[in-house]
């Protein structure tokens, strides 16, 4: 079991957040891990794969343009996609997954190119500063790898979010425990 998920569950549920995840390349395998961990019930409200393009915009509220423009391998896609699961599962959080396992090349885009995003509830407007955190990997192996890769990518850049996070809150308790200093 991976320890990433592991820690990205009990921070979750130390915090009571809850998580939603869409995944493309991935076919997932992100909920997988998640849902393996004792206890995600407690947090993991469910997964959106949408495999087919289309889905991305009818499931998860992709702009349409984009797609059509830049195709589903794309960061903003990525980002859309981590916002679109998280409104449509009611989450606190939504994670992405996107991009090329192979073996052949789409949408331009090499075999190994992959965006991962998180979409969180701080920031303006609900969401993350700039609407989420987006990591752009270029990533080698064969397909098995580069999805396995993809799971660990977007796992790690939740529990940074989420480590963040936590860190802030305890910050501003000790902050107000020691009188605004």
């Amino acid at each position: 079991m991976n320890s990433t998920a592991t820690e990205v569950v009990r921070l979750l549920t130390v915090n009571g957040g809850t998580l939603a995840v869409a995944e493309s390349l991935t076919g997932g395998l992100v909920a997988a891990e998640i849902t393996a961990v004792p206890g995600a019930s407690q947090v993991f409200r469910g997964s959106v794969t949408a495999y087919a393009t289309e889905l991305k915009r009818e499931l998860l509220g992709v702009d349409g343009d984009l797609l059509a423009a830049r195709g589903a391998v794309d960061a903003q896609v990525a980002a859309q996609m981590a916002t679109g699961v998280r409104k449509a599962l009611g989450a606190d959080w939504g994670l992405a997954t996107t991009g090329v396992a192979g073996p052949d090349a789409q949408d331009g885009q090499p075999v190994g190119t992959v965006f991962v995003a998180v979409e969180g509830p701080s920031g303006p407007g609900g969401g993350s500063a700039g609407g989420g955190k987006v990591e752009a990997l270029r990533l080698n192996g064969d397909r098995a790898e580069i999805r396995m890769e993809s799971v660990r990518s977007v796992l790690a850049l939740l529990l940074a979010e989420l480590t963040s996070e936590q860190t802030g809150n305890e910050r501003a308790q000790d902050t107000e425990r020691n009188g605004g200093f």
